[in-house]
């Protein structure tokens, strides 16, 4: 049953990129500027590349004081062994409710394996959480402070590093898709619990939302974070999330950031 889920799924993200989208279980040897073919079954052997810093964040002794330090962020690429130029691109992200959780859970291994054996590249990221204290918007502490009640100030305030770290991997992911041979019109996102939330925000909200609230004055760091990069998601996938990261937007700066060009949305709740 468990597979069959799987390869169910695995037709629908990869249908929703591109209608013309064809798989196949035989060997990808697509050209780049041709559609994607990926396998049924698993067929190929997966490399891994662990712990690539994708880019650099603060962490503070306290919100946003003066005293911190410059935490790495990173993330592990799976890839097929295979000689395809166009591979369609799966990012997840983790669970945790912006707390805890970690790229490297068990079940997320698991789904890269399965993706990756059968051509696509698959990429776990890790993000800085409540604990780290990364920088916050003024804005979101004001809205904070004065909306909220005082046991959930710190897990929201700990979503704009979160989502801002997110957006910063798929801004690497894109200024590296050449060495992975990443097709940029197959790009699907997902994850689990907050990694769900994230992974609509980054398919439904602006490029410079989570990006722009916060200049290289207050964050030095956002110089690593491959600003003069774009990317399109073409299908999102969330397992028990929410759209709260969005609903943020919209609370603090009066964005609405739905219509009709968004990509389509694989919701599985349990």
């Amino acid at each position: 049953m468990r597979d069959t889920i799987l390869i169910a799924f695995a037709l629908l993200i990869t249908a929703c990129s591109q209608d013309d989208t064809v798989l196949s279980p035989e060997e990808n040897t697509s050209t780049l500027g041709a559609t994607p073919t990926v396998s049924i079954n698993s067929t190929f052997e997966v490399s891994l590349e662990e712990d690539i810093v994708y880019a650099e964040g603060l962490s503070h002794e306290t919100l946003n004081s003066a005293n911190h330090t410059t935490m790495p962020l990173r993330l592990d690429i799976y890839t097929p062994d295979n000689d395809a130029e166009n591979r369609p691109l799966f990012v997840f992200i983790h669970g945790g409710a912006f707390i805890g959780g970690s790229k490297q859970q068990a079940q997320i291994i698991d789904l890269a394996h399965y993706f990756a054996s059968r051509g696509w590249v698959f990429i776990s990221i890790n993000y800085r959480l409540r604990g780290d204290i990364g920088t916050v918007p003024d804005e979101w502490v004001d809205y904070a402070i004065n909306n909220l009640p005082s046991e959930g100030i710190s897990q929201f305030l700990a979503m704009y590093p979160a989502h801002r770290d997110a957006k910063a991997a798929m801004r690497w992911i894109i200024a590296n898709s050449d060495r992975y041979k990443i097709d940029e019109d197959y790009i699907t996102v997902g994850g689990g619990s907050a990694g769900a939330i994230t992974a609509i925000t980054l398919g439904i909200s602006n490029p410079k939302d989570y990006t722009n609230e916060i200049d290289s004055n207050q964050d030095p760091t956002l110089s690593t974070t491959n600003l003069d990069r774009t990317y399109q998601i073409k299908t999102i996938v969330d397992f028990w999330g929410s759209k709260v990261g969005l609903d943020a937007l919209e609370a603090v700066y009066g964005f609405d950031r739905f219509d009709s060009n968004d990509p389509p949305l694989f919701i599985a709740h349990g």
